[in-house]
C-alpha cells in the first residue's frame, strides 16, 4: 500500500432531529400497531369469553410496549444517512494527534469544519496518496458522512469523496479493519478485534449504542473522548494488521 499519508478516522452519530421525521415515525408506528391489533386473533380452541380476554390481554402489551417501540425505530435512525446526523468526527493522520470536531447543533458547521480542517492537513499533492483507515469505514463512516454532506449542500474534502466511492478491496484508497479481518460481509466489533490482537479495547461506559443516552446527559465532551479512543485503536490495528507494529511492545503497553 503505497500511500504518502493515512486518514483514521472514526465518526459518532445520533437519531434524527427533524420534528416532521420524528412525527412521521411515530405515526408509522401507531398504524403499525393498529394493524397488529386489529389483526390479533385468539386461538381457534378458545371459547367466545376466553378469546376475548386473550385478545384484549394482547393488545393491553402491545400498547404497553408502544412508547418503547416508538423510541427504538426513532434510534434507528442514527444509522441512517437520510435522517440521522454526524455529532462528532474523530481523525487523524499517520502518527499525529487525534483531533475531535463536535456539534450537536448545527451538523453543517461540523462537516464544514472538519473539512476545512482536512485542506490544512493534506496537501493537493496528496489527495491521491491518501488512504482512509476506519473500522467499518467502508461501510457506514464514509457512506454517512457522504450522504450528510449531500442533505447539508457541503462539497466533501477530494480525500473522503474518492474514499466514498472505493471497492472495498482497494486499500489504497480506503483500509476498513473489519473487512480486512472478516471479509467482505463478514463482521468483528473493534472491541473483539483488539482483544485478538492484545490492543487496549477503547469501550468503557459509552458504546456506539449508548451515544445518544449520552448526549442526551449533556456528555458531548465524553463521547469525543470515545470517539478519540475509537481512532486510536483503529490506528493500533491497523498498524498489527500491516505488520507495521510489534505486537510484544503492544501487549506490554495494555
Amino acid at each position: 500500500m503505497n500511500t504518502d499519508h493515512n486518514l483514521y478516522i472514526d465518526i459518532e452519530t445520533i437519531p434524527a432531529q427533524r420534528p416532521d421525521v420524528i412525527a412521521e415515525i411515530r405515526a408509522s408506528q401507531e398504524a403499525k400497531l393498529s394493524a397488529t391489533i386489529e389483526a390479533l386473533a385468539a386461538p381457534g380452541n378458545y371459547g367466545a369469553e376466553a378469546a376475548a380476554k386473550w385478545v384484549a390481554a394482547k393488545a393491553e402489551a402491545l400498547r404497553t410496549s408502544f412508547d418503547a417501540d416508538v423510541d427504538e425505530a426513532y434510534r434507528k435512525t442514527g444509522l441512517d444517512g437520510a435522517y440521522g446526523q454526524v455529532c462528532v468526527i474523530g481523525w487523524a493522520i499517520n502518527g499525529g494527534k487525534v483531533t475531535t470536531h463536535q456539534n450537536i447543533m448545527n451538523e453543517g458547521d461540523l462537516l464544514r469544519d472538519f473539512h476545512i480542517s482536512l485542506h490544512a492537513s493534506i496537501p493537493t499533492s496528496a489527495i491521491f496518496n491518501t488512504c482512509v483507515i476506519g473500522h467499518n469505514v467502508a461501510g457506514f463512516d464514509l457512506r454517512f458522512l457522504a450522504q450528510r454532506s449531500i442533505v447539508n449542500g457541503i462539497r466533501p474534502h477530494a480525500v473522503i469523496a474518492r474514499a466514498a466511492q472505493a471497492k472495498p478491496w482497494e486499500v489504497e484508497k480506503v483500509y476498513d479493519t473489519m473487512i480486512q479481518w472478516a471479509g467482505v460481509g463478514g463482521r468483528i466489533s473493534l472491541d473483539k478485534l483488539c482483544k485478538a490482537l492484545g490492543i487496549k479495547t477503547p469501550k468503557g461506559d459509552i458504546t456506539g449504542a449508548t451515544v445518544w443516552d449520552a448526549i442526551q446527559a449533556g456528555r458531548i465532551d465524553d463521547v469525543a473522548r470515545y470517539c478519540a479512543d475509537d481512532v486510536n485503536a483503529t490506528r493500533q490495528v491497523h498498524l498489527r494488521m500491516t505488520y507495521q507494529a510489534d505486537p510484544v511492545a503492544q501487549l506490554q503497553a495494555a
